[in-house]
């Protein structure tokens, strides 16, 4: 069982990672953009469209990976005390409760909302020159889907979790820095660092 959840964490990392690439994408689209529009005087029509579907496509495909990392936003200012059954339960709950829901109501009403968009081939209406958006629009399902499959992961963390009192382990994946395990294995102290301080040249001034 540890190893199919592990697989399907593996897949929503596959897919997050595949599609954080679009905030380089987007990045280079808007430089571009600003220095076409400006330093051109060349804007294109079509920019601004484009821009909304790359961060939409971004959104929901990082839906599933977000899950998968537990990275998703929570009141921690109570659940972080609970004891691992207690966090469990309420997890599972609000799976049942919201989530579940939720996520198949997405997923079902985005495929007929995709297939009438790509019946039509549908394109944007805000310019004259607006993009084809059914592509965009078939993400919907494809998300929900994946968003859907992880979250089933979840539901089956929780009750792994109910029976044996802790959590079960989690794909691994870049983490924020610690700067105190940082500290450690460079074997620098605070103290060292303060004693840095008196080298530091204020802004403006002279040392």
């Amino acid at each position: 069982m540890q190893k199919l959840l592990l697989a399907i964490d593996k897949v929503s990392t596959f897919v997050g990672q595949f599609f954080s690439w679009l905030i380089v994408a987007l990045t280079f689209l808007i430089s571009w953009e600003v220095f076409s529009r400006y330093a051109l005087d060349h804007p294109h029509s079509w920019a601004f469209d484009v821009m909304i579907i790359m961060y939409g496509t971004l959104f929901m495909m990082a839906g599933a990976y977000t899950l998968a990392k537990a990275g998703h936003v929570r009141g921690d200012v109570l659940y972080g005390f609970f004891e691992p059954r207690t966090q469990a339960t309420i997890d599972l709950i609000l799976y049942i409760i919201f989530f579940i829901p939720g996520v198949f109501a997405l997923t079902y009403a985005g495929y007929f909302y995709a297939a009438e968009s790509f019946a039509i081939r549908e394109s944007s209406t805000i310019t004259a020159e607006g993009p084809p958006i059914w592509p965009f629009k078939m993400i919907l399902p494809l998300a929900g889907a994946f968003l859907l499959a992880q979250g089933i992961v979840e539901i089956i963390r929780c009750v792994i979790c109910l029976r044996q009192g802790e959590w079960p382990s989690r794909a691994e994946d870049v983490q924020e820095v610690d700067v105190d395990k940082l500290k450690e294995m460079v074997h620098v102290k605070d103290e060292d660092i303060a004693k840095l301080d008196q080298f530091v040249v204020p802004h403006g001034g002279t040392k």
